[in-house]
């Protein structure tokens, strides 16, 4: 009997790649759909052969989700899709489990959220998995990636920029910042990459320099950066020059219609080999 795999589906293309790689490799997929978050087309592509059960929770519903997992026999679970972290503050309900665990954290950002989410589903017998696992061909290589090398004006905001950004991330504020003239413009924060690329350069104009990084100790099982063909288009519009990503940590959608339009507008972008 192929193995069991619980997907937690946020927003985003993420949740459907996970779901045909998982069954192409032989897995068994449950979905766990957040109605806040996930398309309804995951409905479709679950319907195709293998078929995967959909199962669909609100925000907070933290007991109907472990239950769903428990029902399920779901012993290993991925996370794929982004839950918007400000909908934290846009008045969902918790059930009791949720307001139990809500009750023992000390904030309310994303390594303590979800990490205690993903404490809370071992004690059920549920394991987080990293969720680039099935993607890992997406992975950020190392070195130049798209036709043109940052100049140097480029290459020096660049490098001004990754002790900033490293700071932010290891500090769970955000994981992108802009750079022009090594002076920082715009730091990512709850907003999310395209709206801190469209402030920056609203600020700058053009030839911002783009840094998203990696936290320092980042946690594969959840809140693994990610750039996209909308990534690019946010930076053509802002103006923004350059792009750097984290090698092996970060991973890459939509890849050839995301290097075709950096290169269609002469972006360079790079890939940071681990620090």
């Amino acid at each position: 009997m192929a193995q069991k795999l619980g997907l937690i589906a946020g927003n985003g293309r993420f949740p459907f790649l996970v779901l045909d790689a998982a069954r192409s490799m032989g897995h068994q997929v449950v979905v766990v759909a957040i109605k806040e978050e996930a398309s309804k087309e995951i409905e479709e592509a679950a319907a195709k052969s293998p078929k995967a059960d959909v199962h669909w929770v609100s925000i907070g519903q933290l007991g109907t989700f472990l239950k769903i997992l428990e029902d399920n026999k779901i012993a290993q679970a991925v996370m794929a899709g982004q839950v918007k972290h400000i909908k934290i503050f846009g008045g969902f309900v918790p059930d009791m489990t949720a307001m139990s665990l809500m009750g023992k954290l000390k904030g309310f950002n994303t390594d303590a959220l979800i990490g205690a989410v993903a404490d809370l589903m071992r004690e059920r017998g549920v394991e987080l998995i990293n969720s680039a696992k099935f993607l890992e061909p997406l992975l950020a290589g190392e070195g130049q990636l798209s036709d043109r090398v940052p100049n140097e004006t480029e290459r020096k905001d660049l490098e001004f920029g990754y002790r900033m950004a490293d700071a932010i991330a290891g500090l769970d504020i955000g994981q992108t910042i802009a750079v022009k003239h090594q002076a920082v413009v715009a730091v990512e924060a709850m907003e999310g990459t395209d709206d801190c690329i469209a402030r920056a350069g609203h600020l700058a104009g053009e030839g911002v320099a783009i840094i998203k990084v990696a936290k320092p100790n980042q946690d594969m099982r959840f809140d693994v950066p990610i750039v996209g063909l909308a990534t690019i288009q946010a930076m053509r519009v802002a103006g923004a020059r350059a792009l750097s990503v984290d090698a092996g940590r970060t991973l890459i959608f939509d890849r050839e219609a995301f290097f075709a339009s950096a290169n269609e507008a002469k972006i360079a972008v790079m890939g940071r080999p681990k620090p």
